[in-house]
């Protein structure tokens, strides 16, 4: 997590300071913002019918570009950060070969926001159903954070962070 931040700042380093927007002023314009919501429903549907080489050219090309998600290697933990492409890519192909995989987001609750004019930020809570490292194919509520960055006219993911929502603490009665 301590990474993807310092990407983050990192990134909003690289610009022009004085570019910053002002307090409550958003830095994409209502059509940017479109654009990525429309990214995201591409990742989505890549995701879910496994489209391995297509998610691959979604992310941003470089060694500091991070996925966390569920580990199948105890020294890694129970949930890892895989750092670079070739890290990802394999990470989802072991994901995506390993049963059923279906990511049903909850679009009503999505949102992009800008951070600079470069840099970007979803949210959206959903259903994961997987079958990967011990999981049961019970769909389950996770929820995905990505951090695009604007690559050229384009915008990749630099981190997706895919966290699992724990269940509710036990009534004491």
């Amino acid at each position: 997590m301590y990474r993807a931040l310092l990407i983050t700042a990192l990134a909003l380093s690289n610009g022009d300071v004085t570019a910053a927007p002002a307090v409550g002023r958003e830095p994409l314009d209502a059509a940017t913002l479109g654009a990525i919501r429309s990214k995201f429903g591409r990742l989505m549907e890549l995701a879910n019918r496994h489209d391995f080489k297509a998610l691959h050219g979604m992310f941003w090309q470089s060694p500091s570009t991070l996925l966390v998600a569920k580990s199948a290697i105890q020294s890694e933990g129970n949930w890892a950060g895989f750092w670079g492409n070739e890290a990802i890519d394999q990470k989802l192909h072991d994901i995506g070969t390993s049963g059923p995989v279906v990511l049903e987001p909850d679009y009503s609750k999505l949102r992009v926001v800008g951070l600079t004019r470069d840099v970007a930020e979803s949210y959206v809570p959903m259903n994961i159903t997987v079958s990967y490292a011990g999981q049961d194919g019970t769909p389950r509520p996770f929820l995905m954070i990505i951090n695009w960055l604007r690559v050229g006219k384009d915008w990749k993911i630099a981190s997706e962070i895919i966290l699992p929502v724990p269940p509710a603490p036990a009534a004491k009665g």
